[in-house]
């Protein structure tokens, strides 16, 4: 494999995202802060990650889990100091793992200082210019400039702010939309690109990285008519516009002041997938989430379509690809593979298990988990980076059960009866059997956590040969060892079967479906269950080691 340290060390590296507020909690105030982060370097390090992935930890008033940024270039005080920033960067850094910050462009928080300028300023001014504002229809502009649009989080796109005015915002309220067209907005940017990299940051995550460019024509069209626009020709008002890539470049120029150049990873929710291909692109921002097996049923020929074509992709565009079935925005996997297929839904959300809190339909958790296991193991078998998110090497399931009262998501607020929210997906990991937070923190923690996390804590899995925590330990430090070229081949195999070869002799051998299969011949490195004598039972995965 290519050197952790060389300039390429991003493109077969394990990535493992921590979302801070549910991490670990150094204070006691129920928050995951960054000092309880560090505290934790020796986990991450004996886990065999290469880099952290860090969620929002910037000052927010947490409208939406901190992609609402107050400031760009500050860490939340209840999350700690720039001092702790950097406490926690040297800490991963002596452990030989990198650290990729998210950075939130497409909006920031209405508590900015550049949102609370263009509120005091008139229309027209150019405090106003660096986010997107409107007119409003009507007499004096009291209605909104496109009545029917819709965010992402449920509710109106437009907020007024009282003069006839009203600005635009694709996620909630809180999170007004900038102008990209505003050169002031594009030299900040770049500023903080430099403010964090000169504090040791290796690359940055971009969220909603398709949405930056905007080009809203005088008569705005309806909901019905915007959905309509087919995405695929680069001209759609709001996403995944072609000039987004001119602010990439500019991007570009100041990943390659550093020695080795900054990365970055692109949240680039596109479709059809090939125009990922540009935001991966050397020229870019490198490399792009493929999210495609995230969406995906438990299915041998849906897998292998998805890998297939996104090694082509990667091809295409000179980057390497990403693999990812859980983050803080979707139904962990775990509990995924664990209930029926979601009809013509992607598998990611479960909206009606959810709303159900986890009655219905019935969860299997048992075959959800063995799924998961080989699932995983499958993936990191494969050329690319890897993307974990944490607590999935716990093996760690959804939390259905958040009392009402309790949630935090804007999605749930403004989605009542259609939508619980993403909450239960970023419940504070369990570090120890008992305790108020199981070892989270000396005190309850921020979402509350069920009785049974305690089974599947790190200090419950820990020594356990047996326990997810143990797979991923040990498929981590053989990934780390086996990774050579980027190449894979595919071996003749049933139609319930994926097997796949890389370098070195390495294959894996995963069963897709529930009866055992022979088991091919090769000296065993590790499975993600049981085996059988000369047998590959379903829902399983192997890796072999071929002379």
């Amino acid at each position: 494999m290519a050197a952790q340290n060389g300039a390429d060390w991003w493109r077969q590296a394990t990535v493992y995202q921590i979302y801070p507020r549910s991490f670990a909690d150094a204070n006691g105030d129920g928050l995951g802060d960054l000092p309880g982060i560090a505290s934790r370097v020796d986990y991450l390090a004996r886990l065999g990650v290469d880099a952290v992935w860090l969620s929002p930890f910037y000052p927010s008033a947490l409208a939406d889990g901190g992609y609402d940024v107050d400031d760009y270039r500050n860490v939340d005080p209840r999350l700690g100091t720039l001092d702790d920033f950097d406490a926690m960067v040297a800490a991963l850094h002596g452990a030989g793992i990198k650290l990729i910050v998210d950075i939130v462009p497409n909006h920031s928080s209405n508590r900015h200082e550049w949102f609370q300028a263009a509120l005091a300023a008139p229309k027209g001014s150019p405090e106003r210019d660096r986010y997107v504002f409107r007119d409003g229809l009507g007499e004096h502009g009291e209605l909104s400039p496109a009545p029917d649009w819709v965010s992402a989080f449920g509710g109106p796109a437009w907020t007024a702010v009282g003069d006839g005015q009203w600005y635009l915002h694709l996620f909630a309220p809180e999170q007004p939309d900038f102008n990209w067209r505003n050169e002031e907005v594009r030299e900040d940017f770049l500023k903080t690109l430099r403010f964090w990299s000169d504090r040791g940051v290796d690359g940055f995550r971009v969220d909603v990285a398709h949405a930056l460019a905007k080009d809203l024509p005088a008569d705005l069209p309806s909901q019905a008519q915007l959905d309509a626009i087919d995405k695929a020709t680069g001209t759609h008002p709001l996403w995944d516009r072609d000039e987004v890539h001119e602010i990439y470049t500019g991007w570009r120029a100041v990943f390659d002041e550093y020695d080795p150049p900054r990365i970055a990873v692109a949240e680039a929710w596109v479709n059809p997938p090939w125009r990922r291909a540009r935001y991966a692109s050397a020229a870019g921002l490198g490399q792009a989430f493929n999210f495609d097996l995230l969406e995906a049923d438990f299915d041998a020929a849906a897998f292998k379509a998805i890998i297939t074509e996104n090694l082509e992709q990667a091809a295409a565009s000179g980057s390497s690809t990403t693999w990812v079935f859980s983050n803080h925005d979707v139904v962990r996997h775990a509990t995924r593979y664990g209930l029926p297929p979601n009809g013509d839904q992607p598998r990611k959300y479960n909206r009606a298990w959810l709303l159900s809190r986890g009655t219905e339909p019935e969860l299997d958790t048992a075959r959800g988990l063995r799924r998961a296991r080989a699932a995983t193991l499958l993936m990191l078998a494969l050329p690319g980076s890897a993307y974990l998110y944490q607590g999935e090497e716990l093996g760690l399931g959804e939390v259905a059960t958040i009392p009402d009262e309790a949630r935090q998501d804007p999605t749930f607020a403004r989605s009542p009866g259609v939508d619980v929210g993403r909450d239960g997906c970023r419940v504070p990991i369990p570090w120890t059997v008992e305790g108020p937070s199981f070892g989270f923190g000396p005190g309850p923690a921020h979402l509350p956590q069920p009785d049974w996390f305690g089974k599947v804590s790190v200090e419950a899995e820990d020594g356990d040969a047996g326990s997810t925590l143990s797979l991923y330990r040990s498929a981590l430090g053989l990934r780390r060892e086996l990774q050579a070229d980027e190449t894979l081949a595919w071996v003749p195999s049933g139609a319930e079967v994926l097997h796949v070869r890389r370098a070195n002799g390495w294959e894996a051998v995963a069963n897709f479906g529930t009866a055992p299969v022979a088991l091919p011949e090769g000296d065993v490195l590790l499975a993600s269950g049981p085996l059988g004598e000369g047998e590959l039972p379903g829902e399983t995965t192997v890796w072999l080691k071929k002379p």
